[in-house]
């Protein structure tokens, strides 16, 4: 039953200390946002990091989410996978980690099974050297592996499970975030064999399938990742909308993330042609400007972002019931 401990203090503790290790060295981003929360939520937060990450780690051969390579065994790296996480979910100790945090974090919050699995099924395409054809196909693969994690964050942050309007919004969030990623890292993908951009787009644009970074196409790619970053502001602005729903210091995490991260598809978007001559980072100073204002955007979103419909152009993500 969601509340109830799972675990000795000691053992959480430990869980809790060995995830927020995790969160400094893979995303400085996050690291900076979830000090924004009360400890309670901050704990859970790093937890559930602890397990997505791990996750992503394991499925692409990296560390922290650097150094990603191509993988010769993905069946059994996925099969692994679903296994332990399938132990978390029925409450059983694993014994590793990641997924050990992951039964705390869902016997804490009531948090749907479907979403986990929701989250491998992401990988699942991956593995299968999946590539989308469509701009929908692009929708449905960042909610697997970014939307559907801000569902999770949502009922972290201590959203019921079955607010779907609320959910809706959070899961914009990472969508946005999704988006920002995938323009940023075109030429990280493309060394591992990836390409996320929809064919369909290559098409319109005339760049043949595998030669999006060689230089004559660099302006068409531009294109592309500038429009990349619109959709991706378009999902971000959604999100923020969600954010009076939320506690005061959960708001400002949020806003916080959004304005880091929207930041980064802004940079791509502006940077054009030369966007993946080196990777595009927020600084700390750019960091800490972007937790300020969004202390001020918390504190005001009642009037920034009062209720309205969310926008039905765009993509929704599937419901678990």
């Amino acid at each position: 039953m969601a509340g109830e401990p799972v675990t000795t203090p000691a053992e959480r503790a430990a869980l809790v200390a060995a995830a927020r290790t995790s969160i400094a060295r893979g995303s400085k981003s996050f690291a900076a946002a979830s000090k924004l929360f009360d400890p309670a939520t901050r704990e859970r937060a790093w937890l559930l990091y602890a397990w997505c990450r791990a996750c992503d780690d394991i499925a692409d051969g990296q560390d922290h989410g650097h150094g990603m390579s191509r993988v010769d065994d993905a069946p059994a790296r996925l099969a692994m996978l679903r296994t332990k996480t399938e132990a978390a979910l029925a409450g059983e100790v694993v014994g590793d980690m990641p997924f050990d945090a992951l039964r705390v974090v869902v016997a804490e919050t009531g948090m749907p099974h479907a979403w986990p699995r929701d989250l491998i099924a992401g990988f699942a395409l991956d593995a299968d050297e999946w590539r989308p054809r469509t701009e929908d196909d692009l929708y449905r693969y960042c909610y697997h592996v970014a939307g559907v994690v801000g569902c999770m964050m949502a009922v972290v942050m201590g959203v019921a499970p079955d607010d779907e309007a609320t959910l809706d919004r959070a899961c914009d969030l990472g969508m946005a975030f999704q988006l920002a990623n995938i323009a940023r890292d075109l030429d990280e993908d493309d060394r591992a064999g990836r390409c996320y951009l929809p064919t369909d787009w290559l098409v319109e644009v005339d760049i043949p399938p595998g030669e999006q970074l060689k230089p004559p196409y660099r302006p068409r790619l531009a294109m592309l990742a500038r429009r990349m970053a619109i959709r991706g502001a378009a999902f971000e602005d959604s999100a923020r909308r969600g954010t009076p729903a939320l506690s005061p210091r959960a708001a400002w995490a949020v806003l916080a993330a959004a304005g880091i991260y929207g930041a980064i598809g802004r940079t791509v978007a502006d940077r054009g042609e030369r966007a993946w001559d080196a990777r595009v980072t927020t600084s700390a100073r750019d960091k800490l400007g972007f937790i300020a204002r969004a202390g001020v955007q918390a504190w005001r979103r009642a009037k920034l972002y009062p209720p309205v419909p969310r926008d039905p152009a765009l993509w929704t993500r599937p419901r678990t019931g």
